[in-house]
C-alpha cells in the first residue's frame, strides 16, 4: 500500500513514521509514503498558500490552485473545470481524502476500508480551513479522528497511517495481533498480563496459568464483554454477540455481586 500526504509541514512526519510497526512495514516493503510540500506547487516568488476569506471572518483559508496541481502533478489527474464532462470525484480509483473536524468519525471499520485499497492520497488542512472547492471538486472522502479540533490534519494523517498499516498482511509480528485489538471485534480488549506471575503481591489471575486454552479463551472474552459494558456499552449496540454473550451479560444485570468480583481483574 502507498500514501500520498499533502501537507504544508512535511518535517512533523519525520519522527512517528520512522519507527516502530510503520517502519518496519516500510523497511519490509509492506507500506510506503511520500511526502508532498503544498508550497511547492504554490506560483509567484513568495509561494503563498493561504488567503484572506471572502465575506470576512478570522483565520486564513488555504487557497485551491496550489492543492488542486499538488494533486493532479503526483496523481496524473487531468486538469479540469467547471462545466467540463467528466467523472466525477468519487469515482476516482485513488480516494482522495482532506483531513477535516467536518469529515466522517474515523473508526476500526473505516480502517478496513481503507486497507482495501493499493493507494491513498491525504491532504492536511490548515488554519480556518481549505477552500470549498477543494473539497467538492476533488476530494473523494472526508475524515475526523474525532469531535475536537487539532491545529492541522498531519497528527490525524499520522493516525490513519499507522492505523491502517497494522491491519495489512505481514506488519505485525503476531498475524493475528489485529484482529484481537480493542474495536476490531467490536468489542474493547480483554486485560493482558506477562511476566512476573507475582509482581508486588498482585498475581496473574490463576486460570492464565493453567494452560487450558479453551477456559482461558472463554475467560478472555467474558472479560472483554464486561469491560465493553463498564466502559463503553455504546459498543455492544453494534457488536455482533453469540448467544453465550448474551447469557453472560444477563447474568451480569442480574448478579452484582459477580460483576464486582470480574471487576476486580479489570
Amino acid at each position: 500500500m502507498h500514501f500520498d500526504i499533502f501537507t504544508l509541514f512535511p518535517a512533523m512526519f519525520a519522527g512517528p513514521l520512522d519507527d516502530s510497526i510503520v517502519m518496519r512495514a516500510r523497511t519490509a516493503g509492506i507500506v510506503s509514503l511520500a511526502l508532498y510540500n503544498i508550497r511547492d506547487y504554490a506560483e509567484g516568488k513568495h509561494a503563498i498558500t493561504d488567503d484572506y476569506p471572502y465575506g470576512g471572518g478570522g483565520g486564513m483559508v488555504m487557497k485551491p490552485e496550489p492543492i488542486f496541481r499538488a494533486l493532479e502533478s503526483v496523481l496524473g489527474l487531468p486538469p479540469r473545470s467547471a462545466g467540463e464532462l467528466e467523472a466525477a470525484p468519487s469515482s476516482r480509483p485513488t480516494p482522495i481524502i482532506l483531513l477535516t473536524p467536518q469529515g466522517r468519525r474515523f473508526d476500526q471499520s473505516v480502517a478496513l476500508e481503507l486497507a482495501d485499497h493499493p493507494r491513498i492520497a491525504l491532504i492536511c488542512g490548515r488554519y480556518e480551513g481549505v477552500d470549498e472547492r477543494v473539497r467538492r471538486q476533488l476530494c473523494t472522502d472526508e475524515i475526523s479522528i474525532g469531535d475536537f479540533v487539532l491545529s492541522g490534519g498531519e497528527l490525524a494523517a499520522m493516525v490513519i497511517v499507522d492505523a491502517v498499516t497494522r491491519l495489512l498482511p505481514g506488519a505485525l509480528g503476531a498475524e493475528q495481533g489485529a484482529a484481537d485489538d480493542s474495536h476490531a471485534t467490536g468489542l474493547l480488549e480483554y486485560p493482558h498480563y506477562t511476566r512476573p506471575p507475582d509482581f508486588r503481591g498482585w498475581r496473574v489471575p490463576e486460570l492464565l496459568l493453567s494452560g487450558h486454552h479453551a477456559n482461558v479463551q472463554r475467560w478472555r472474552r467474558q472479560q472483554a464483554l464486561l469491560r465493553t459494558a463498564l466502559r463503553r456499552p455504546d459498543m455492544l449496540e453494534m457488536a455482533w454477540l453469540t448467544d453465550d454473550d448474551l447469557a453472560f451479560l444477563a447474568r451480569l444485570e442480574q448478579d452484582r455481586e459477580l460483576a464486582g468480583r470480574l471487576q476486580a481483574d479489570l
